[in-house]
């Protein structure tokens, strides 16, 4: 009986193995750039858009052309604007927020908006609201020849003019004809960042076009016939981002766009279709983890916090509860790419620990991710959080990229690189008993000058090589991408690496 009892205990273990640890570790692929837009990667999607290069979020100086002088609101905001400045840091930036193709608020670094003053001085402009309305909204007249030259005009139907470097107003008629040197009303506009993310195409396209624009896109760039190409070159898992916005489909907040919910579901059809798992990858979260384009931002500002824990966790119990029961579901990714200092370490512990629990609600297989800060952050600090979670999973993302270190770098000690120092790297993360590590993003594109053919191949082995040591997996970024080296896609078919 005792050996009976041992064989059936170890008979049950390994069924246990057999169902949950079977496909692990992945070899998967992200699908970037389908249900949320990241400009870099599909940078024809914005090309119809009307002043394309001033959407939400582009970061502007403006300088008066009278006095050779640039726009500042005083102390990064909270006080009248003046024309003062011979530099433009940050206290002379300002990010727009598009109304429409010419109408815009001027929002600073201390988050305020510029406007005409509601204290009986109707004419003076200062960054005070902090929410724009009509008296915030500017309208941005181009000059016909030179577009980056340009005036303001003021919801008065006046224009802004630099009366002296210390007086900015909203009180000038001036000829439109009259774009001289000597004119108070002229500005040079610099752009100095631009973003393009999901925010960005649908407000630039506005509620009429950005419909048909997004629906076309999500019908056609991902397709039942791309996961048999996974299928058929080796990957047996995708990792989906998806934003915040997919729970209110198909009625988002504006200007988002509903459909996309669907196009999730025809994803999970098809992973089933190809025996391949599903990695649901909350990209996106409210107020942006991170300020890039691909957290749905609308100006860069990294504003999630404490404040936004419960509409987080709110998203990761839809996605749970709608997608638990389906057998390609593998795991949940709770927020994509945090970023130190601004997501402190306080906040995203106690969100890991609700959307885990939301998870928990509906699964007790399903894999829970959580992604590393990035950032002035311990690659390590998730660890003993982590070590009390079942099915968990940390994960990191390693590119050679980002650093004048790797620009610095030629093919040869990029492959060095990841040889030498990767390994070491993943070990850290990867603790028997504990989580399991996840290479959730990497790319075999080199940050390097006309590399040869042969310095892609190898520098993607190396990489395959090393992330395959991670015990929940890899996932290459991206499936897709104008840009050929980051497509999984175009290397397979080029030659350029193989699974």
């Amino acid at each position: 009986m005792k050996h009976q009892f041992a064989a059936s205990l170890f008979l049950f273990s390994w069924n246990l193995l057999q169902c949950f640890g079977q496909e692990l570790p992945l070899k998967a692929v992200n699908l970037g750039g389908w249900l949320v837009i990241e400009g870099w990667m599909t940078r024809s999607l914005f090309d119809a858009i009307p002043n394309k290069d001033l959407l939400d979020g582009t970061q502007v100086h403006l300088k008066s052309v009278r006095f050779n002088k640039y726009l500042c609101a005083e102390n990064g905001g909270g006080s009248a604007l003046v024309a003062n400045r011979d530099t433009p840091r940050s206290w002379e930036t300002f990010r727009l927020w598009r109304i429409n193709e010419t109408t815009f608020n001027f929002r600073v670094l201390n988050k305020d908006f510029i406007g005409l003053s509601t204290q009986g001085l109707g004419n003076k402009v200062s960054a005070h609201a902090a929410e724009p309305g009509t008296a915030e909204s500017f309208r941005i007249v181009r000059n016909g020849d030179n577009p980056l030259r340009v005036r303001i005009q003021a919801s008065n139907g006046l224009y802004l003019q630099a009366e002296t470097e210390n007086s900015v107003m909203a009180d000038y008629s001036g000829s439109p004809d009259d774009w001289g040197d000597q004119d108070p009303s002229i500005f040079e506009m610099h752009i100095v960042k631009t973003l393009q993310g999901e925010y960005q195409l649908t407000n630039g396209y506005g509620p009429d076009l950005a419909p048909e624009i997004l629906r076309n896109h999500w019908s056609t760039y991902i397709m039942e016939e791309d996961f048999r190409f996974m299928s058929q070159n080796g990957l047996n898992a995708v990792r989906i981002p998806v934003g915040w916005w997919i729970i209110y489909d198909p009625v988002p907040p504006k200007p988002f766009v509903g459909g996309s919910l669907q196009a999730l579901d025809n994803a999970f059809e098809w992973a089933s279709n190809y025996n391949m798992k599903v990695i649901l990858d909350l990209h996106a979260v409210p107020g942006s983890q991170n300020g890039n384009h691909h957290s749905g931002t609308r100006d860069g500002f990294l504003e999630w916090g404490d404040s936004r824990i419960l509409e987080t966790v709110s998203v990761i119990d839809f996605l749970a509860a709608r997608y638990a029961d389906h057998p390609s579901l593998i795991a949940i990714e709770l927020m994509n790419e945090p970023l130190a200092p601004g997501v402190t370490f306080d906040s995203l512990r106690k969100y890991y620990k609700a959307g885990y629990d939301a998870v928990r609600a509906y699964t007790s297989t399903a894999y829970v991710i959580l992604s590393n800060r990035l950032g002035e952050a311990n690659h390590t600090e998730l660890l003993p959080f982590a070590a009390g979670l079942n099915y968990s999973v940390i994960d990191v993302h390693y590119y050679n990229r980002y650093s004048d270190y790797f620009r610095s770098l030629n093919g040869q000690q990029n492959i060095d690189y990841v040889y030498k120092k990767r390994p070491k790297q993943l070990q850290e993360v990867t603790c028997p008993g504990g989580p399991l590590s996840f290479v959730g993003e990497w790319t075999a594109d080199l940050y390097v000058d006309n590399a040869s053919m042969q310095d892609y191949w190898r520098f993607a082995k190396a990489q395959l090589d090393v992330y395959g040591k991670a015990t929940f997996g890899w996932a290459y970024w991206s499936y897709k991408c104008e840009q050929k080296h980051w497509s999984f896609r175009w290397m397979i078919e080029n030659g350029y690496m193989k699974l």
